[in-house]
C-alpha cells in the first residue's frame, strides 16, 4: 500500500504501460513502497523525477537468435538485454538461458541488479539479459552454435566500459567461453567484456563459489548481530542443487552447520544425519543427474516428489537457492511455525512479497536476495578489476575481499533498517541503501 501520491502515480503509470509483466511490476512495487519514506524526506527526488527514471530501463534490446541444431534444422529463439541504470558504473548483470525467460523476468532481474550492484560498493550499474533457449539436452556443438549466434546480435551493445554481462541460470563456464570467443572474433580485441570466464583466459578464483559463500558470510554476520550466535550447530535447509546451493552448502558445513535437505525441480532429499556434499557434487556437477539419485548412494536419506515440500522440514536457517517464487505465504507460515530463525535468499526473489513481509513482521532474520546473494556479482566486479589491472589475485585474496564486501553489505542495510524504525526490515534497508547511492549519482549527473 502506497503512502505517498508520488510513488502511487509512478506505479500506476508502470502498471498501465506494462500490464502483462507480473514479475517486473512486483519488483517495482516492492522497491517503491520501501523507499517512500526516504523519497518523502528528499523532495528534490520528485522534482527531478528520479523515481520515474529509476524504474524504467535506459534501453532495452530484443532480438531473434537463429542457429542450426545437430540435425541441420534451423532453430529460432528470442534474445534480450535490458540496460537499466549506468549512474554509478558500466552496466553489469547476468545472462539467463531458460525456457521461462521473457521480457518481464529480464526487466525484474535488471531492476533488482541496479540495487544489488550498488550495495556491493563497487562501481557497477545494473542490467540483465538472456534467452528462452534451453541448454538442457543440447549437445556442446548446439550450445556453441547458439552462443555464437546470440553474441553476434549482442556484441554491438556491450563492452568492458559499457556493459559487462556474466552468467546466470543456464549460463556457466562453458557458455561464457563460447560467448567470449565469438565476441573476440567479431571485435578483434581481448578485453574484460564478460565475467565468469575460465581461469586460463581472465577468470577469477572464487567466482564459482562466490554467491553461495557470500550468502553464508551474510547469514553469519546477521546471526551474530541479531542473536549473538553463528551457523555452528544450526540445522539448515537449502533449496536447489545448482551452483549457488552447492557452495552455500559447502560454506555452511565449513562454518559448523548441519545441512539436512536439498532439492531440484522434481523433488527434494532429506537426511537427518546431514547431507553428504561429495555425493551431491558427483550427481549434479559430474553426472549432471537428478537429485533423486542421492538415495541410491546414501541409505539414510529419503526422496520426495515436489520441490516445494522442502519448506515443511523443521530447520533453524532456510536458504532458498533455486529460483524466483519458490516460497509463498503458506510456506512462510510453515517455516515460522516450525521455528526458523533466519531466511536468507540465494536465488533472485525466491520469496513472494507477502511471504517476505510475513518474515519481517514475525521478527525473522530475512536477508533479501539483492543483499544476501550479492556475492556473485561482487566477485564479478573483482574479476573486472583484475582484468583491468592485467593480474590475478589468489583464492584467499579474493575470498577475503568477498567476505568483507558481504559484511559491509549487511552492516549498511542493517543501519538503514534501524533508521527506518524496524531493525528486522532488511528489505527496506537494502532498497534504501542501494537506492540512495544511485539516486545521488543521478542527481549529480543531471538529465
Amino acid at each position: 500500500m502506497f503512502k505517498t501520491d508520488y510513488a502511487k502515480r509512478v506505479y500506476q503509470k508502470l502498471e498501465k504501460e506494462n500490464s502483462n509483466e507480473k514479475e517486473y511490476l512486483e519488483a517495482c512495487k516492492e522497491i517503491l513502497e520501501s523507499i517512500e519514506g526516504y523519497v518523502q524526506k528528499n523532495p528534490i527526488l520528485e522534482k527531478n523525477k528520479i523515481l520515474e527514471r529509476f524504474v524504467e530501463p535506459e534501453r532495452g534490446i530484443e532480438f531473434k537468435v537463429v542457429w542450426v541444431d545437430d540435425n541441420g534444422d534451423i532453430q529460432v529463439n528470442k534474445g534480450y538485454r535490458y540496460q537499466f541504470n549506468s549512474a554509478i558504473g558500466p552496466y553489469k548483470g547476468g545472462l539467463r538461458f531458460h525456457p521461462s525467460v521473457n521480457r518481464s523476468i529480464i526487466k525484474f532481474l535488471g531492476l533488482e541488479q541496479v540495487l544489488k550492484n550498488s550495495l556491493t560498493g563497487l562501481p557497477m550499474g545494473g542490467a540483465k539479459g538472456g534467452s528462452d533457449f534451453d541448454p538442457k539436452g543440447k549437445s556442446d556443438v548446439e550450445i556453441m552454435h547458439f552462443c555464437q549466434s546470440f553474441m553476434t546480435e549482442l556484441y554491438r551493445h556491450i563492452g568492458p566500459n559499457t556493459d559487462v554481462p556474466a552468467g546466470d541460470i543456464g549460463v556457466g563456464g562453458r557458455e561464457i567461453g563460447y560467448l567470449f570467443g565469438q565476441y573476440k572474433r567479431i571485435k578483434n580485441e581481448y578485453s574484460g567484456v564478460l565475467t565468469g570466464k575460465g581461469l586460463t583466459f581472465g577468470g577469477s578464483l572464487v567466482r564459482t563459489e562466490a554467491t553461495g559463500y557470500g550468502l553464508c558470510y551474510f547469514v553469519q554476520e546477521a546471526l551474530n548481530t541479531y542473536l549473538n550466535t553463528s551457523l555452528k550447530d544450526k540445522t539448515v535447509v537449502i533449496s536447489g542443487s545448482g551452483n549457488v546451493a552447492i557452495y552455500a552448502c559447502q560454506k555452511a558445513l565449513e562454518l559448523g552447520a548441519k545441512v539436512v535437505a536439498m532439492s531440484d525441480s522434481n523433488g527434494y532429499i532429506y537426511d537427518e544425519n546431514g547431507i553428504n556434499l561429495d555425493v551431491i557434487k558427483d550427481i549434479k556437477e559430474v553426472k549432471r543427474g537428478r537429485i533423486k539419485e542421492y538415495v541410491n548412494y546414501v541409505k539414510t536419506a529419503t526422496y520426495k516428489e515436489g520441490c516445494r515440500g522442502i519448506w515443511t522440514i523443521k530447520c533453524d536457517v532456510a536458504l532458498p537457492c533455486a529460483t524466483q517464487g519458490e516460497i509463498n505465504i503458506d510456506d512462510a507460515k510453515t517455516l515460522v511455525n516450525n521455528g526458523v530463525i533466519a531466511v536468507c535468499e540465494g536465488a533472485n526473489m525466491p520469496s513472494s512479497l507477502e511471504a517476505s513481509h510475513y518474515f519481517i513482521e514475525h521478527n525473522i532474520i530475512f536477508g533479501p536476495a539483492k543483499a544476501a546473494n550479492a556475492g556473485g556479482v561482487a566477485t564479478s566486479g573483482l574479476e573486472m578489476s583484475q582484468n583491468s589491472l592485467r593480474l590475478s589475485w589468489t583464492f584467499d585474496e579474493v575470498d577475503e575481499k568477498l567476505h568483507q564486501i558481504m559484511v559491509n553489505i549487511f552492516k549498511n542495510i542493517y543501519k538503514e533498517a534501524v533508521d527506518s524504525g524496524n531493525k528486522y526490515d532488511l528489505l527496506t534497508g537494502a532498497n534504501v541503501s542501494g537506492f540512495k547511492k544511485v539516486a545521488t549519482a543521478m542527481l549529480q549527473e543531471g538529465i
